[in-house]
């Protein structure tokens, strides 16, 4: 079945992630972040398009585009390409860093396009790694230092952003620091960022897990479990990312109701 199109913004603005293959890192140390920031770079002056906000995190990467030429498709493949080459040149390995496909979800409006800018710049914060201000590897400091970078150094486009706040820059930049300081409420916002880090497996994926990862290879033989036994493995299966309850009931043979209460 061939891929759908992507959609395209009504404000041209996209939110991009690439992960690593397997959720394994993709940086390893300093030189590959810079790597990275420097294809970025090289990218804007080839396609044309701003950056509103990005973070580079251990195992994944996201972006936020400004893209009125419509090209994020190819962005990302260059970007993605430039990168891998490198990373597999540096470290002596073969075949895909990235997963396969890129991905990306329209911001259609003013409100979201700030508070992806904060929910990017608070991942270190989330992850535990790092504050926001501390965290090398994010566009948040760029916007409070922006004057002391060399015109071919900038990666982020900070103005639009700031003009959201206020026309006065440094009034703006005061009220951008009160903006990302308060907590990003995940919760509230689920929908429009429920893609991030959420990579539906397939039926086959969910099979050699539970076979590899909980050693059980006859697995409608669960179906025969204790009650205490049963729930214990669905729980095992539930919590690992990429699964759904409609597809652990399939997989299975047990009711939903079942998968959903134990």
């Amino acid at each position: 079945m061939p891929r759908q199109p992507r959609r395209k913004s009504h404000t041209d603005v996209y939110h991009c992630m690439l992960r690593g293959i397997n959720k394994q890192d993709i940086f390893f140390d300093n030189k590959d972040y810079l790597e990275f920031q420097d294809i970025i770079r090289k990218s804007k002056k080839t396609y044309l398009y701003q950056l509103y906000s990005y973070v580079l995190m251990p195992n994944h990467v996201h972006l936020e585009i400004k893209d009125e030429n419509q090209k994020v498709s190819k962005i990302i493949h260059s970007i993605a390409t430039s990168y891998a080459n490198y990373f597999n040149k540096k470290y002596e390995r073969k075949g895909h860093l990235f997963e396969n496909r890129f991905k990306s979800k329209t911001v259609e409006n003013a409100y979201y396009i700030l508070n992806l800018v904060r929910y990017i710049h608070q991942n270190p914060l989330k992850a535990g790694i790092n504050k926001m201000e501390q965290y090398k590897w994010s566009s948040y400091m760029e916007y409070f230092q922006e004057e002391q970078v060399k015109e071919d150094d900038k990666i982020v486009d900070e103005k639009e952003i700031l003009n959201m706040f206020l026309s006065e820059k440094e009034r703006a930049k005061e009220e951008f620091f009160e903006f990302n300081k308060k907590v990003f409420n995940f919760q509230e916002s689920i929908e429009l960022l429920e893609y991030e880090m959420k990579s539906k497996l397939t039926d086959e994926e969910v099979i050699y897990f539970i076979k590899e990862e909980l050693g059980i290879y006859n697995i409608q033989e669960i179906q025969k479990y204790s009650k205490n036994e049963r729930d214990k493995i669905i729980r095992k299966i539930k919590k690992f990312k990429g699964i759904t309850q409609k597809q652990v009931a399939r997989i299975l043979g047990i009711n939903i109701r079942i998968i959903q209460r134990a």
